[in-house]
């Protein structure tokens, strides 16, 4: 484009005509104005959901949301469930080591702590974000590109559990707002997994909340501060009955859920029926039978009310 304009220059012609070319040859050069990044999904209280850890991914159940690993499932995946008109959060692990993953060489020992009651899992020095930031960027990214709508980053709490390091308080909170500024810088909404005590910290760094047991513990008042926000909480019960635990789930518009603890394709919603009693795969019409799995290990949690988070054993 300047070498069009010097040839224009060398032309004789009144000043006018000139001024007028130039200002019409800056403006070719001024780029337009970047689009607006698209908004992130923000999930409201009272969806329903599915929450699949294990199994081969079901993703006939009738429900806006559906949680699933970011690791095992690809972008055909997350398209298919797109298609069917669900929103798509990706399960990873951004507070402990995991020696099935494929990126676990990539931890150094310094950072992997005392196991958390889980086959082939520690703990992660989350103080050293030195170290971790990039891996969860890494993660996180995978979730983005895969096509995934949120994240739900999983062992958020370590510092309330025997890690083999001197977590604080503020080691955790500085770590978890470091996960939702990393979801959010690849346009993915993040919830905050369990960690209730510090909810009136972390509700404005995250778009929704994800919670296990809160009922069986009488702890699930902890999580207005995200319903009052117009935030979604996805909560599941493995041993309450739902006929205990809905009525106060529906009063406090949670998205409540019974599941077993393999986190399989089996669902009772508190959500999906008035009654509570929801069926075994909510709205799916031909429920598949599903063989129980072991139970799970002992956490390993210094305060017996607030349990680990579940995963496939």
């Amino acid at each position: 484009m300047r070498a069009q304009w010097a040839a224009r220059r060398s032309r004789p012609g009144p000043a006018l005509p000139a001024v007028l070319i130039l200002s019409a040859v800056l403006a070719g050069c001024t780029s337009a104005p970047e689009s607006a990044p698209a908004a992130r999904w923000q999930p409201r209280p009272g969806a329903d959901w599915q929450w699949q850890l294990s199994g081969r991914l079901d993703p006939t159940v009738d429900v806006p949301v559906y949680d699933i690993d970011g690791f095992e499932h690809d972008a055909s995946a997350v398209a298919d469930l797109h298609r069917r008109g669900r929103k798509v959060i990706c399960y990873v692990s951004t507070g402990a080591w995991e020696d099935f993953r494929p990126d676990a060489a990539k931890f150094p020992a310094s950072v992997r702590g005392r196991g958390n009651g889980w086959p082939g899992e520690r703990w992660l020095d989350i103080r050293r974000t030195d170290l971790l930031e990039p891996l969860m960027e890494a993660r996180i990214e995978m979730c983005a590109k895969k096509g995934f709508d949120a994240v739900e980053p999983d062992n958020m709490d370590g510092y309330r559990n025997r890690t083999g390091f001197p977590l604080a308080a503020a080691d955790q909170v500085r770590y978890n707002r470091l996960v939702a500024r990393i979801a959010h810088r690849h346009g993915l909404a993040v919830g905050l997994k369990n960690d209730l005590d510090q909810i009136p910290q972390l509700e404005p760094d995250f778009d929704f909340a994800v919670n296990e047991q809160c009922a069986q513990y009488d702890e699930c008042a902890a999580l207005t501060p995200f319903i009052e926000a117009d935030k979604a909480v996805f909560h599941v019960e493995y041993e309450v009955p739902v006929a205990r635990f809905c009525p106060q789930s529906k009063k406090l518009r949670l998205s409540s859920l019974r599941k077993k603890y393999e986190l399989g394709v089996w669902r009772r919603s508190c959500t999906s029926s008035p009654s509570g009693d929801g069926g075994q795969n909510g709205n799916r019409a031909a429920p598949r039978p599903l063989t129980p799995g072991p139970a799970p290990p002992a956490p390993l949690s210094l305060r017996p009310p607030q349990p680990l988070r579940t995963h496939r054993p």
